[in-house]
């Protein structure tokens, strides 16, 4: 997945179709002299529907497809003869997405299963024929309604991603070495902030042929929840993640006030954040030895953790084993 190619914020626009006109048209045949009202009732305009796709991972395809628009409905016809509908407008999307008035900033809905579909703006609908409106007074109706006029509306889709484990850490705290290693996912790795600038998808595989789904995120710094840094557009991929690993680098000043830090960032931008599962890995511990390990563990914070070292592929298979007990236990 490339960086330029990942887009998880479009804002579209929006016209659902115009509904047809109803017909009022009399019946007119050889040897009738007064047939009566025949017209048809005009088709709905088409709706701009949005479905799931579980094949997708990201917004690109619409990010330069910003105005769609669906077709008007057919006008009705003599003899009864419906008008067509329009034809809908589908907009394919990841599952994890978010629709939301443009204007207004409300949640209209979120699309989480394959082939969900939502109507995003409806379609107007038909006008009735004057076939309708024959009552016993007024025999010969020659009025129809008109279709419903189109609707038009700004929206914007956001994407969250969907992992059963988020990584969460500062900078450079190797959160892209570690998904690189336990997966096939290739994210961008440099020895400088904000490496991962959009958020990396790796599937991890476990004993017994299992498998869980891990996300980097991009680097949080302090401030993040205040738009600092990356700011917030990125905290709402960690929304969606069932366990929370934090990364600390074991040469960090003091793992439990950074590991805390990122606590207190998540807490002010959506305390629900912190029901989820939560693990600490201490990252690069292969500089390490025992006595600085036991000395780390006497002030770590009361989580479950491990020491690891991506590189030396220390630690690897104990935060596989502690992952997939905290995902069992999520799920019972």
């Amino acid at each position: 997945m490339a960086g330029s190619n990942f887009v998880d914020y479009v804002k579209i626009f929006c016209r659902s179709g115009k509904g047809g006109a109803g017909s009022a048209h009399l019946r007119r045949e050889k040897f009738v002299a007064q047939g009566g009202p025949d017209g048809g009732d005009g088709g709905r305009g088409g709706h701009i529907i949005v479905r799931g796709n579980n094949n997708t991972w990201t917004l690109l395809h619409l990010k330069y497809k910003r105005h769609i628009f669906a077709s008007h409905g057919g006008s009705g016809g003599k003899q009864g003869s419906s008008g067509a509908d329009g034809e809908d407008r589908v907009i394919e999307v990841p599952l994890g997405t978010i629709a939301k008035d443009a204007e207004t900033g409300e949640v209209l809905f979120e699309i989480t299963e394959h082939d969900q579909e939502i109507v995003l703006v409806k379609g107007g609908r038909g006008g009735l024929g004057n076939m309708n409106f024959k009552t016993s007074t007024n025999q010969t109706p020659r009025y129809a309604q008109p279709g419903e006029d189109s609707v038009e509306m700004a929206a914007i889709l956001e994407l969250k991603v969907l992992a059963d484990v988020g990584l969460v850490g500062f900078p450079n705290a190797g959160k892209s070495t570690l998904l690189s290693v336990v997966s096939a996912a290739k994210p961008e790795i440099a020895d400088y902030p904000f490496t991962t600038l959009i958020p990396n998808l790796g599937i991890v595989s476990y004993r017994d042929n299992h498998s869980f789904c891990m996300a980097d995120i991009p680097g949080i710094i302090e401030g993040a929840s205040e738009g600092k840094g990356l700011g917030i557009r990125f905290l709402r991929h960690i929304e969606r993640n069932s366990i929370l690993l934090f990364m600390v680098p074991a040469d960090a000043e003091d793992i439990k006030k950074e590991y805390q830090i990122l606590v207190n960032e998540l807490n002010q931008y959506n305390p629900e954040l912190l029901d989820k599962g939560r693990l600490l890995a201490i990252s690069k511990s292969d500089m390490l030895d025992d006595e600085l390990i036991d000395e780390i563990k006497a002030d770590l914070p009361e989580v479950p953790y491990v020491f690891l070292s991506s590189v030396a592929n220390k630690g690897i298979t104990e935060l596989k084993d502690m992952i997939w007990q905290q995902l069992m236990s999520a799920n019972e």
